[in-house]
């Protein structure tokens, strides 16, 4: 194990970490909010501790890194960004726990959104904005942005660490080098964040509160800043939010192949036309359930639309309490709590890709058993699939069910009801945000204890980075020297 290089790696990202903290100090500052900008300030003091004492001891490290160095790093990387990213709401006391702090903090770099602030609209402006920021960093990756923009030296820096951070099943080349796709995709995600916030200005919506949204929105997060997240909105601004929402939800490749005119392939792209397929198709059944709920069809359908791009990107925002809605609507919304997003794209959740892998491995088993002489590739998008793709599909789905399982387990302890227990996993684990009953879209995760908070903490981790980087540091051969 390179520990000198994991070092250096470390304080790299907390100086990323201490700089995107200035504009909050900025906020604060111009708000006059004492308690945050010491909050923020003691911060950046203890960064810049900890970033000396890193640059010390790393002095001098050897430049092989590997696989297993890329997923330690992923992992520690954001135990440490969430340890410290949560420093400000604790010492301003907006946060009057560290616990419950860190699990702000890690919901909010997973993209997840579940909360334990009683009441948002109490919390100063610089925090609010640290808040919503954390969600945008998080969404693509700080990873991928300390690729994009610094750059990495070291035998295999940067393949290692993007696949191990990127969320789906692989993750691919746009252009000859990983640097420069990095970039490409963090372009992309920085002009579609702007682009939605113009589209939230010219609804009228005030500057800081479209920033904050359109961050979220990035991400696919959801914190709202509002304490009925965006059911206060005009129904303009609640529309445009929902056609982000889509959008991020989308493989960020196929907005570069659109770029560069590669028009069929976004067409013809299985996973693309399944994730618009089962948007529509949950769209069109919730409406017919929830038909006569609500005063006209355009605001059926608009409420409609909102929260199933809301559920499918795992963002998280809600402008109805859904959890009123008939047990069909609610259960197609738990359906796509666990379907998720595509793959390459801010949204969580299981991913199309991975889903439609085990769906045609499944049909590829079936008929073998039928015909054991059969012999049957499966396919996506035309190519052959490799036999290690679909080996780690397998594993990583057996991994996801267990760990749902076993904090299923853990969190019961608490003594509350098995729909709110499951439902919070579920919506944590995915990165989604609210649940259902005492974690509805108007509750919040307060009510859990300190352990099962750092137990769903650990679930938002290890969902956000694909399981795997967060149960390698569990093994006692990750540790060894040699």
């Amino acid at each position: 194990m390179n520990f000198k290089m994991m070092g250096r790696f470390l304080a790299q990202i907390l100086s990323i970490e201490g700089i995107f903290l200035i504009p909050a100090l900025i906020i604060s500052l111009y708000c006059g909010e004492a308690m945050a900008v010491q909050g923020f300030l003691w911060t950046l003091a203890v960064i810049l501790v900890l970033v000396l004492f890193l640059g010390i001891i790393s002095r001098g490290a050897p430049s092989a890194f590997y696989a297993k160095e890329g997923l330690v790093c992923v992992g520690a990387s954001w135990i440490v960004l969430s340890a410290v990213g949560c420093l400000p709401f604790w010492i301003s006391r907006e946060i009057p726990s560290y616990v419950d702090a860190f699990f702000e903090i890690v919901s909010g770099f997973t993209t997840t959104g579940a909360s334990i602030v009683p009441s948002v609209e109490d919390l100063s402006k610089g925090i609010l904005y640290w808040r919503s920021f954390s969600h945008w960093l998080g969404g693509m990756g700080v990873l991928v942005f300390l690729l994009a923009f610094t750059g990495g030296k070291g035998q295999g820096f940067t393949m290692h660490l993007l696949r191990a951070e990127s969320p789906g099943p692989s993750v691919g080349k746009l252009v000859p080098k990983m640097r420069t796709t990095a970039a490409i995709l963090y372009i992309i995600y920085v002009v579609m964040t702007i682009l939605n916030v113009v589209f939230l200005l010219l609804g009228d919506m005030p500057l800081f509160d479209a920033v904050c949204t359109a961050l979220g929105t990035a991400g696919t997060g959801g914190f709202g800043i509002k304490n009925d997240s965006m059911a206060s909105y005009s129904p303009y601004l609640q529309n445009v939010t929902t056609v982000f929402m889509i959008l991020f939800g989308v493989n960020f490749s196929c907005y570069y192949l659109l770029l560069i005119r590669q028009w069929k392939s976004v067409i013809t792209d299985e996973e693309v036309r399944t994730y618009f397929g089962i948007i529509l198709g949950s769209i069109l059944l919730i409406i017919w359930n929830t038909r006569g709920l609500y005063g006209t069809l355009e605001e059926t359908i608009r409420h409609t639309a909102f929260q199933v791009g809301s559920i499918i990107t795992t963002t998280g925002y809600a402008t109805v309490d859904f959890d009123l809605w008939p047990s069909f609507s609610k259960t197609i919304l738990l359906c796509l709590m666990v379907v998720g997003a595509c793959a390459g794209s801010t949204g969580g959740g299981l991913k199309i890709a991975r889903l439609l892998l085990l769906l045609k491995s499944a049909r590829r088993n079936i008929r073998r058993m039928l015909n054991p002489r059969r012999i049957e590739v499966v396919r996506n998008n035309g190519a052959a699939v490799n036999e290690q793709v679909l080996d780690n599909t397998n594993a990583y789905l057996s991994a996801y069910v267990v760990i749902i399982f076993l904090v299923f387990l853990i969190i019961s302890l608490d003594g509350f009801s098995v729909g709110t227990n499951f439902s919070a996993v579920l919506c944590t684990f995915n990165n989604i945000g609210p649940g259902l009953e005492a974690v509805g879209p108007t509750c919040n995760f307060s009510q859990f204890s300190d352990l099962s908070k750092l137990v769903l903490s650990w679930a938002m981790l290890a969902g956000r980075l694909e399981i795997f980087p967060m149960l390698i540091l569990f093994s006692r051969s990750t540790w060894k020297s040699h």
